[in-house]
């Protein structure tokens, strides 16, 4: 069935990046000084994150539509197993990943307010 082999097929990309951040990306950002860090990890985060919600709700709708087309339970725990990311980053990575804003935000902060008293 077609709905079943898109799930699959979203599952595997969503896997193959997220297998390649923890691999590949993330310890490359690691050799890189903190300011670069930062900024490589916020533009990495936003296009990830936008590619890998999609893919988990795609595979999701597909693993649905599979397990009710052929009646079979096994595409329904694959079609949660993926939508499970969700809530996962939303409520144990979010928080991590608003701190860090806050610290880009908090050095801006000080970055104005130094140029700021420079002025005087």
């Amino acid at each position: 069935m077609l709905a079943g082999q898109l799930a699959l097929i979203a599952a595997s990309f969503f896997s193959g990046a997220a297998v390649y951040i923890n691999v590949a990306e993330q310890p490359a950002r690691l050799a890189m000084d903190d300011c670069a860090m930062l900024e490589h990890w916020k533009l990495a985060y936003k296009r990830g994150f936008a590619m890998q919600a999609s893919l988990a709700l795609i595979g999701f709708l597909f693993g649905l539509i599979a397990a009710y087309a052929l009646t079979d339970w096994r595409w329904l725990i694959g079609a949660f197993l993926l939508l499970c990311n969700w809530p996962f980053t939303l409520l144990a990575i979010m928080p991590t990943n608003h701190l860090l804003g806050a610290r880009s935000a908090l050095g801006v902060a000080a970055t104005f307010a130094f140029l700021w008293a420079s002025l005087r």
